[in-house]
């Protein structure tokens, strides 16, 4: 099996274009409305979320933000989750941009279409070997703010650790008219997560009845949480003509089906928020009355709720187990065969 998957890696890496090795062309910048959730109404949903996931076991997170308004919203970032194949979406991005507006093979545009409608994990390394592996996408989530996402070591794209505001980062990066790709490499990003396999279509895509949804999921049963589920959910959604960038993701679930109910209950009652019509009209108004309009299209303020109580001694200790130190900025990446971790577990 490990010698076919060497000869697919050999195939591959001669017959690609060297992505990880050509810098992605700098991203024209456009004024973007920045908004936080009025106070009243960031109390009441920090108050919904926080009792429904006192009665449900392991940890959650989310992040949403409103691209018609302006409004974005974060709970409970306190610590970075492992993101199973959410990951693919990073890896998806930092190809595309890679390819600079290029054409994509027959070849790649199989491979990429595996890893994002049929959550292939064979397919997901050899594109992440196409980008450079860790180190690669390490550089290019640099690049577009994503400052507190770790790709995982060797082949292990799965052991990414992140919180969703960066994973929704992500998700605008890869869709934004003003952003690092152009207009047909954002259509065909969008189409294949809006065409993801049946049986992966729950998650955030749930919460929209109507309209056009486009997500990626993951899940995956850990050692590192002593079998316990990693269920993740990120997506693009249009609900009641509001654009909407969400992800929620969550750990120590005691089965795959308890992971998902928590994560689409969550990403319901923060979309249900946000869409409020009052809500929505205060945050144009306070766009509009600010002028927060920033020259900077990567990072902006966060409405965080106030840290909650610390959790116990080891409750977060969410490390893969050994690997190589996270890679410094500059850093140059080893050879990439020299990073095979022969550990790998497929995951989704």
């Amino acid at each position: 099996m490990r010698v076919r998957e060497f000869t697919l890696f050999a195939v591959l890496l001669a017959v690609l274009p060297g992505c990880a090795a050509r810098a992605a062309p700098a991203a024209p910048e456009a004024p973007r409305q920045v908004s936080a959730l009025p106070a009243a109404e960031r109390r009441a949903l920090d108050r919904a979320l926080g009792r429904y996931l006192r009665d449900r076991p392991g940890r959650a997170a989310l992040a949403v933000h409103d691209r018609t308004t302006g409004i974005r919203y974060a709970f409970h970032e306190r610590a970075p989750f492992v993101l199973a194949s959410v990951a693919k979406v990073d890896i998806l991005l930092a190809f595309l941009m890679a390819k600079g507006g290029e054409r994509l093979s027959e070849l790649e545009r199989r491979l990429v279409s595996c890893m994002i409608r049929h959550s292939d994990n064979t397919c997901a390394r050899l594109l992440y070997v196409t980008v450079g592996g860790r180190w690669g996408l390490a550089r290019t989530l640099d690049r577009i703010g994503a400052h507190h996402t770790r790709p995982g070591p060797g082949f292990l794209s799965g052991w990414t650790r992140s919180r969703p505001s960066d994973q929704v980062l992500v998700l605008e990066r890869l869709t934004d008219p003003y952003g690092p790709l152009s207009a047909r490499a954002r259509r065909y990003a969008l189409e294949l997560m809006s065409s993801v396999a049946p049986s992966q279509a729950w998650g955030v895509g749930t919460v929209a009845r109507t309209g056009e949804v486009a997500l990626k999921n993951g899940w995956l049963p850990t050692e590192l949480h002593d079998g316990l589920w990693t269920v993740n959910s990120v997506g693009r959604l249009d609900v009641r003509g509001h654009e909407l960038l969400v992800a929620v993701l969550s750990e120590r679930s005691p089965d795959m089906p308890t992971g998902v109910d928590t994560v689409e209950r969550l990403a319901r009652l923060a979309v249900r928020a946000l869409a409020e019509e009052e809500i929505v009209d205060e945050g144009v108004r306070l766009a509009v009355a600010r002028r927060l309009v920033g020259s900077r299209a990567f990072r902006e303020t966060w409405a965080y709720p106030r840290p909650g109580p610390t959790p116990p001694a080891g409750q977060d200790a969410q490390h893969p187990p050994p690997q190589q130190p996270p890679p410094g900025r500059g850093a140059a990446a080893p050879p990439v065969m020299e990073t095979v971790d022969s550990s790998f577990t497929v995951s989704s």
